[in-house]
């Protein structure tokens, strides 16, 4: 059996995961701290991207 990871802190997933949509595409964490971060940061890269146009 494959075991996943959080792709925020690498931690072995276990049956309380909680999916984050990041640039349209669908992730994996194991809590609600790591789902923070990364939204906190998929906000921040998307918001620097709209100023280089």
């Amino acid at each position: 059996m494959k075991k996943t990871t959080c792709a925020a802190c690498d931690c072995e997933l276990g049956t309380d995961v909680i999916k984050v949509n990041l640039g349209g595409k669908s992730v994996e964490v194991c809590c609600e701290e790591c789902a923070t971060a990364l939204r906190e940061a998929d906000q921040s890269t998307s918001a620097s991207s709209l100023g280089k146009e």
